[in-house]
């Protein structure tokens, strides 16, 4: 099939049809319009609706042709499903011609012949409207977006496939050893974070994700995974960026990967990326095997029955919803965490804006609260207090604030704390010298700080299983020297 193109995507064709899904959205709205203004005005005492009819279909079928020209643009990028582009292409020229086509038989819609093709036409473009905007949803969402989440009955009665659950609750897996690492472990996590963006039908950067060998061929620059290699493969590499750098995947706006889904992707890479192996053939080392176990325990226990964190053996009370809403009201996100407990997650890297004024929202949920991302917001020191309070905490993102040893002094009591990013702050040895007695610490991130070698190697000496992140060069040269 022959599908309009560019010979080169250049920068300013991608930057203008970045802004089709924009504008694309305005010419739906008024032709759809139209053809409601015309069904109500055959009735009588609607009649004077007729005037407003011709102008709303002239601008509806404009807007539809510039619609045209950003999508073609757009397409340049070589991201989407030649064949699904090719029809959604053509139907929304077809769109924009049979709205033109609708509103030049309008003028003319006394004559009764005239008025048949005027009706036929409109007809006509709601059809394509429908058909040309269900396409370009398949290109972007997938192709099951109209209908994955049907409920039963009728996911049965219409010979749907089950629902697999997605979200932050994990599927449970009967028997961990015999399950299949790709397939039971890998594939679902790539499925709900990764292959939106990389499918059959959005091949963002020339890379699809959702077959083996095309995961393994890569993409645009190269392949992504190098088997044995997790260091070098550029999966890995792009996963454990900072959010905010524009290369970090997934992007911005989109759920990340948690801590031990990377954990795990390393893992698989690291022994040799197999598709058809399974869990006991891999021989999961100490590190992965508590993570494994919480899969076969729905998430938050291990074999044993010790939870992975310790905090999960706490019982906390559902948080107040009239709370979340206030702190989803300043575009904070608020997400469960484990699926049966009431723990929650609360993220801000939407609410940049977030300070030390707002900081007391947090203190009706302290109990419920472990995941802490309030990275790149305006809080100082004085927010620590509040921080502090939420005395479940087990990941807390600090990165880009103006917090200062001062402030993180006042978490030495968080004793489930696993996680700190202060990367690009002002923290020094001082500072992460106050966080000795926390023996759950297993991460900190201190990547442009004021942290040294010194202040590690002292750290160190405290907490010898914590792995203090300061940079990849640097990360390298102590892990020789110990």
């Amino acid at each position: 099939m022959i599908v309009l193109q560019t010979n080169a995507s250049s920068d300013w064709a991608i930057f203008l049809g970045h802004f089709h899904p924009l504008v694309v959205h305005l010419p739906i709205g008024m032709l759809i319009m139209a053809a409601i203004l015309e069904w109500l005005s055959r009735k009588k005492y609607l009649q004077t609706l007729q005037p407003a009819i011709a102008p709303i279909l002239l601008t509806g079928s404009l807007t539809a042709v510039l619609s045209c020209i950003f999508g073609y643009l757009l397409s340049s990028s070589g991201e989407y499903n030649e064949d699904t582009l090719f029809w959604h292409q053509w139907m929304g020229i077809a769109v924009a011609a049979v709205s033109l086509l609708a509103w030049y038989l309008k003028g003319y819609e006394q004559s009764p012949v005239m008025n048949k093709g005027y009706l036929s036409a409109l007809f006509t473009m709601l059809i394509l409207l429908t058909v040309t905007g269900h396409l370009g949803g398949n290109m972007t969402h997938g192709e099951d977006y109209l209908y994955a989440n049907t409920p039963e009955p009728f996911r049965s009665m219409f010979g749907l496939p089950k629902r697999i659950a997605t979200g932050t609750a994990k599927r449970k897996i009967e028997n961990i050893d015999e399950a299949l690492v790709y397939q039971d472990i890998i594939a679902p996590v790539m499925e709900q974070k990764c292959w939106s963006c990389h499918n059959a039908n959005k091949i963002k950067g020339e890379l699809r994700m959702d077959q083996h060998d095309l995961l393994l061929k890569g993409g645009k620059h190269g392949a992504i995974i190098k088997a044995n290699d997790p260091a070098n493969s550029e999966l890995i590499k792009r996963l454990l960026l900072p959010e905010e750098d524009e290369h970090h995947m997934p992007p911005k706006g989109k759920t990340p990967l948690t801590e031990q889904e990377i954990a795990l992707l390393h893992w698989w890479i690291q022994q040799g990326a197999p598709f058809n192996k399974k869990v006991a053939q891999l021989k999961p080392d100490e590190k992965v095997k508590p993570l494994l176990a919480s899969l076969s325990n729905g998430g938050n226990t291990q074999e044993n029955g010790e939870s992975i964190s310790a905090v999960f053996k706490e019982n906390v009370p559902a948080a107040n919803e009239e709370d979340i809403q206030k702190l989803s009201a300043l575009k904070v996100i608020v997400m469960p965490v484990a699926n049966g407990q009431h723990f929650l997650q609360a993220n801000f890297v939407n609410a940049p804006n977030f300070d030390d004024a707002q900081i007391n929202l947090l203190n009706n949920l302290s109990e419920q609260v472990i995941w802490l991302k309030l990275g790149r917001t305006k809080i100082t020191d004085k927010s620590m207090a509040e921080v502090a309070k939420c005395k479940h905490l087990t990941h807390l993102h600090l990165e880009h604030t103006a917090i200062t040893d001062a402030g993180l002094a006042q978490l030495k009591d968080l004793q489930y704390l696993e996680y700190l990013n202060v990367f690009d702050t002002q923290i020094s040895d001082s500072g992460i010298q106050a966080l000795a007695k926390l023996k759950s610490l297993k991460n900190i991130y201190c990547w442009k700080s004021k942290v040294t070698k010194t202040g590690i190697q002292a750290l160190k000496k405290a907490l010898p299983d914590v792995a203090i992140h300061t940079g990849w060069e640097e990360t390298k040269k102590i892990s020789k020297k110990e």
